[in-house]
């Protein structure tokens, strides 16, 4: 069990209807209410999060990317040893 300086209270106010469905899911798993809405509530927050990181990454870069598409840099000498090398690599005869 976490100790209480591992964890934080949340309270919120919810209809009598949600709480008794919420009671009744809870119930029917055999798990707490706490041990229900928890891990539920915990991927509603990891997608909210995920979707605004990601929204707000390929807004901020997304004309870093089309820049980079339309002119891309000239290959450095190491990108070109590289490609080199893997053609080597590649090479079947």
């Amino acid at each position: 069990m976490p100790t209480a300086s591992t964890t934080a209270r949340l309270e919120a106010r919810i209809s009598t209807d949600l709480h008794s469905m919420l009671k009744r899911a809870a119930e029917l798993q055999g798990r707490t209410m706490s041990d229900f809405v928890v891990p539920a509530v915990q991927d509603a927050a990891q997608r909210a999060v995920e979707q605004a990181e990601v929204i707000r990454l390929s807004l901020a870069d997304q004309e870093c990317l089309a820049q980079a598409l339309l002119s891309p840099p000239q290959p450095s000498p190491a990108l070109k040893r590289a490609a080199a090398r893997r053609s080597r690599l590649l090479r079947t005869e």
